[in-house]
């Protein structure tokens, strides 16, 4: 039999008719996608805000039991030059927590990957400071160190340090076994294995580290301040806290609550263009992201 008998007649078949792909058309559409994602939680945000306004003007609720938003950030504006000098402070000690935090968790970090002695003898002192509310340590470390700045970089620090420490160390040793094999092989030395091997495995980890250590500085600064009861001219956002409470200035209040939000989102927002910058040509996570 003639092979092309056995082939249908596709001439006088009726074929479906598939739309022609556009992709332009499409990477457009997916474009406005994400970008009305991206808007999403900013529209939710705003429309908390808006309830949050009406309920307070529809109820009548006096101002010193819940101030709108806009007396809060009238609030702010006023009072914008005290509340500045306060946050300056805060940042100070927050800061200074976290280069504290970071240098010496890193530092520790190494030596527990060089030493598993080192890491068998100090590891427990880092988790007895990790588990230690810091609510409870606060007032010793104000008796025993005069100068009240100092005593709150310490309080800060030390609830800032564990996260860098413990995320450094799980990075260090999560080196392929394979590369170690590999290193080892060419009879590399321990501070070339470091170098080369460890420190550029444990960077994802540490970025996620120093975004956990820069919000719990600034939390560790306020609530030490808190505890501390700190007053004067060098203080900080806390202070200023306590003081609205005890002169019943609730939209104060709300006003300084507002600005250690703030510095706690700069910091996070901060700490993701860093995690960009360090990671999105090469590691999984930040490459995904930005799919």
């Amino acid at each position: 039999m003639n092979d092309a008998a056995l082939k249908p007649d596709m001439q006088n078949r009726d074929l479906p008719m598939y739309p022609v792909s556009r992709p332009a058309q499409a990477s457009r559409t997916g474009d406005l996608g994400r970008f009305i994602q991206k808007l999403f939680p900013f529209f939710v945000f705003g429309a908390a805000l808006l309830a949050w306004e009406l309920t307070v003007r529809i109820n009548n609720i006096p101002h010193y039991i819940l101030p709108a938003p806009t007396l809060i950030v009238k609030t702010l504006w006023d009072n914008l030059g005290s509340l500045m000098v306060s946050w300056l402070y805060t940042m100070k000690i927050t800061f200074g927590a976290l280069v504290l935090a970071v240098v010496g968790g890193v530092a520790l970090a190494m030596l527990f990957a060089l030493n598993k002695w080192v890491e068998l003898c100090l590891f427990p002192f880092a988790i007895v400071l990790q588990v230690t509310p810091i609510v409870a340590i606060a007032p010793l470390i104000l008796i025993f160190i005069d100068s009240t700045t100092a005593a709150l970089l310490l309080c800060a620090w030390i609830v800032a340090f564990f996260p860098i420490l413990s995320n450094t160390v799980v990075g260090l040793r999560s080196a392929d076994h394979n590369l170690r094999d590999l290193f080892t092989l060419y009879r590399a030395s321990p501070w070339q294995t470091l170098r080369f091997l460890l420190v550029p495995s444990a960077m994802p980890y540490f970025i996620a580290g120093l975004k956990i250590a820069g919000g719990l500085s600034l939390i560790g600064a306020v609530v030490a301040e808190f505890t501390a009861g700190a007053a004067g001219k060098e203080t900080g956002l806390a202070s200023r806290i306590l003081e609205a409470s005890f002169r019943t200035e609730i939209p104060k209040m709300f006003a300084a609550l507002v600005l250690v939000s703030l510095t706690g989102i700069m910091i996070y927002l901060v700490f993701m263009l860093v995690s960009k910058l360090v990671l999105g040509k090469w590691h999984e996570s930040e490459i995904k992201s930005s799919r």
